[in-house]
């Protein structure tokens, strides 16, 4: 199961679209630093079911995991030839990962923010004035809802 919100500007309290898609099982195992082989085919079913391209994604997971070692969302900026921009908002660190540590709430546990096609900066501060009052923004909680409320396909 893919899921997206789509929403109309930074301090947005709730989505202006929402997508699923059904899919058929993981790609590949999990294997760290190569978590984007098992995700990356779910965001691209997921965003081809947009009426239109992003110009700005936001994914649960690392941009970068060190230098020239691209992450989930450097391999997802690659995938949509460079047409979108990419900001990576991780909730555990990894090391070596090139990512900003942001608390948001009265959280003393930091989200980690990286992106590509958008300066850094620009990128914590978007993060930071996402809607809610918690650690976690109420849209990223509103995806992650959604992919785990929708139901699975029945095996074949």
């Amino acid at each position: 199961m893919a899921a997206c919100v789509a929403f109309a500007g930074w301090g947005a309290p709730s989505p202006a679209l929402e997508r699923t898609v059904v899919t058929q099982g993981a790609a590949s195992d999990y294997e760290p630093g190569a978590f984007y082989r098992r995700e990356l085919p779910y965001l691209l079913a997921v965003l081809a079911a947009l009426p239109e391209p992003p110009s700005l994604i936001v994914i649960d997971g690392f941009v970068w995991l060190g230098d020239e070692q691209p992450g989930l969302g450097a391999h997802l900026h690659a995938a949509l030839a460079g047409q979108s921009a990419v900001v990576g908002v991780a909730k555990r660190p990894y090391r070596g990962a090139l990512a900003v540590p942001v608390l948001r709430g009265h959280s003393e546990q930091p989200l980690y923010i990286g992106a590509i096609g958008l300066p850094l900066d620009e990128a914590v501060a978007g993060v930071r004035a996402m809607h809610g009052p918690h650690r976690i923004p109420t849209l990223l909680k509103r995806v992650d809802r959604l992919s785990r409320d929708t139901p699975s396909p029945a095996p074949a």
